[in-house]
């Protein structure tokens, strides 16, 4: 019965839980970012370079005579730019937000409003003795 308490204790563990999670919507996104990819910038501004080439998608461009697909190349790079892209904005305002909880965090606390006057009648006592 050990074993099975130690997998369960792994199972239900929050970094396993959080890892099922950021993997789940790691997958959705990767389905938005091919639409993305696929359905409004391709269409938006690589039709004309594909309208030239005479090409209806990326997946139609090859190297003549061979079966290498640089268009999928094309789609898979332009898709991992985006991701890249995205998350670098997502870990900007992250460190952002870290920044400014640390400064919150540094700044001395103001002493309350009696204890400023407690310190002011010590101030004077002392002044005075």
């Amino acid at each position: 019965m050990g074993f099975f308490k130690e997998f369960k204790d792994f199972a239900v563990r929050g970094n396993v839980i959080d890892l099922a999670v950021g993997v789940i919507i790691g997958g959705a996104f990767g389905k938005i970012v091919t639409s993305l990819v696929e359905d409004i910038i391709t269409p938006a501004i690589l039709d004309p370079a594909l309208k030239a080439v005479n090409a209806e998608n990326l997946s139609q461009l090859v190297v003549p005579g061979t079966a290498i697909k640089y268009g999928n190349f094309l789609a898979a790079a332009i898709s991992f730019v985006i991701v890249a892209f995205a998350l670098f904005l997502l870990i900007k305002g992250i460190n952002i937000l870290k920044r400014n909880e640390e400064k919150k965090e540094t700044m001395p606390a103001q002493p309350s409003s009696t204890d400023a006057l407690l310190m002011e009648i010590r101030d004077e006592l002392k002044k005075k003795s």
